[in-house]
């Protein structure tokens, strides 16, 4: 799903491997074909169809297969516990806010569920976990360790459109936009569009 964050990392992270891959678009709609041809292992997107016809699915999950052996997983087991942490809040704190204010002003069939309550309170749990970001970046230039791992991948697929897609004062977060800037001036690197 082209405009998804989380189908968006997996592609930024083949493309900061220089793996190539045959992207199935499943925009709205075109993944009830997949579903039925039970091609989504969890009924949803991105899955990773690997040459020998095996399936992946959850974003995170094909992030850690894409990045086993690789600079983006962390040789240090602490350092690799942090990295799963911050891949773990994105989905449990980050994701069903910052992600979901998006979509609520982006998608037309989500419409009616943006009510000016729900984007009020949405806007006010994002700042507060933006917040968190920027607190952690305030100090060190990468999530967990030293160097980018999974984890700055992970959270940069929606936090990069937070500000244009979801309306989140991205001003307030000085940290975090330094942060953004080193990923997209990493080598390899490939926009939301790309």
């Amino acid at each position: 799903m082209p405009s998804s964050g989380n189908s968006y990392k997996v592609r930024l992270l083949l493309a900061l491997l220089g793996r190539r891959v045959e992207v199935v678009d499943c925009e709205y709609g075109s993944a009830d074909l997949a579903r039925a041809k039970a091609v989504l292992p969890y009924g949803k997107v991105p899955t990773l169809v690997l040459d020998d016809g095996r399936a992946l699915g959850e974003s995170d999950a094909i992030l850690w297969f894409l990045g086993e052996g690789t600079a983006f997983v962390p040789a240090d087991p602490v350092v690799r516990a942090q990295m799963l942490a911050w891949m773990f809040w994105e989905q449990y704190n980050h994701e069903p806010v910052i992600a979901v204010r998006a979509a609520l002003r982006t998608y037309p069939e989500r419409a009616a569920q943006a009510t000016p309550e729900r984007l009020a309170e949405l806007l006010e749990r994002g700042h507060a976990v933006l917040q968190v970001l920027e607190d952690r970046l305030a100090g060190h230039d990468w999530l967990a360790g030293d160097a980018i791992s999974l984890a700055d991948i992970c959270l940069y697929g929606y936090t990069h459109t937070a500000g244009d897609r979801g309306g989140f004062e991205m001003a307030r977060f000085p940290a975090v936009n330094r942060w953004l800037d080193r990923v997209a001036a990493l080598p390899g690197y490939v926009g939301l569009d790309g």
